[in-house]
């Protein structure tokens, strides 16, 4: 079978099986989603959604978020896995937003993945669910899956 046929295939079993899949993490708006993605590597949505209302009430926006500690950050997240590594880049996303952004989450995925800690995971699922750019997230069980 060809990879395009393949492709078609799997995006055929998708498109049947979630028609419109929705994001678990909550989220208001891009920055918060940004946030919560990045939040939920090695780390359940559940989790994430606990631990988030308290870090967005003390950080709701970029320029909140990069007036924190790192320390604060990750007294905020500490539940979560990889939470010292989490709060810099937190801090460092939120930091680079606010001067090179203008505040925004930006709707590229180069500009997103030049933040710290985004990888193309997280970008793809940021532009995908705050933007509606086609994207296809994936995580390394993808090729093993797609077999």
């Amino acid at each position: 079978m060809k990879r395009a046929e393949k492709a078609a295939r799997i995006q055929a079993i998708l498109d049947h099986h979630f028609p419109a899949p929705t994001i678990p993490l909550q989220h208001d708006d891009p920055f918060t989603l940004l946030v919560a993605v990045v939040l939920s590597a090695q780390t359940t949505d559940k989790k994430v959604n606990q631990i988030t209302p308290a870090l967005f009430a003390r950080a709701p926006t970029p320029a909140a978020m990069a007036a924190l500690d790192v320390a604060e950050i990750h007294t905020l997240i500490r539940q979560v896995g990889l939470a010292p590594q989490k709060a810099k880049a937190l801090k460092g996303l939120a930091q680079k937003l606010v001067t090179e952004h203008g505040s925004e989450v930006p709707r590229s995925f180069e500009a997103l993945e030049a933040l710290p800690g985004v990888g193309h995971k997280t970008a793809s699922v940021v532009m995908a669910q705050a933007f509606g750019v086609p994207a296809f997230p994936v995580d390394t069980h993808i090729h093993r899956l797609a077999w």
